[in-house]
C-alpha cells in the first residue's frame, strides 16, 4: 500500500522560507513520478511543482517559479518542497502526489494516483 507521509509545515513570515518533506513506502520510487499541490481554505486545490522519477524533469506554477525547488532523495524515498520568499498567497495545506505516469502528468489532479494527508503552510503578514 502506498503511503505518502508530509512533514515540515507550520507558520512563518512572509519572506521566510520552509522546507517541506514528503516521505513515501510501498512503491518503488525511482519510478514514481512525485509532486506537489495546495489547496487555500475556499479554493480548489492547486499545482504547484513535479518531479520526474530520475529528477532530470521538474516542472512549476507559475506563481511559484523562483521561489520554490523541488528535489528528492531515491535512496531516502524522500521528496522536498523547498520554499522561499513566502508570501501570505502561499497559505495552504500542501499536499504531496505521486504518479506513476510522468512528471508532466503530474500537473494535473487527473495524473495523481497516490496523496498524502497533508501539511499546513501558514505565511503572515
Amino acid at each position: 500500500q502506498v503511503q505518502l507521509l508530509e512533514s515540515g509545515g507550520g507558520l512563518v513570515q512572509a519572506g521566510g522560507s520552509l522546507r517541506l518533506s514528503c516521505a513515501t513506502s510501498g512503491l518503488t520510487s525511482n519510478t514514481y513520478a512525485m509532486g506537489w499541490f495546495r489547496q487555500a481554505p475556499g479554493k480548489e486545490r492547486e499545482f504547484v511543482s513535479a518531479i520526474s522519477h530520475l529528477g532530470k524533469m521538474v516542472y512549476y506554477a507559475d506563481s511559484v517559479k523562483g521561489r520554490f525547488t523541488i528535489s528528492r532523495d531515491n535512496t531516502l524515498n524522500t521528496v522536498y518542497l523547498q520554499m522561499n520568499s513566502l508570501k501570505p498567497e502561499d497559505t495552504a495545506v500542501y499536499y504531496c502526489a505521486g504518479g506513476t505516469y510522468s512528471a508532466y502528468a503530474l500537473q494535473r489532479t487527473s495524473g495523481v494516483d497516490s496523496w498524502g494527508k497533508g501539511t499546513l503552510v501558514t505565511v503572515s503578514s
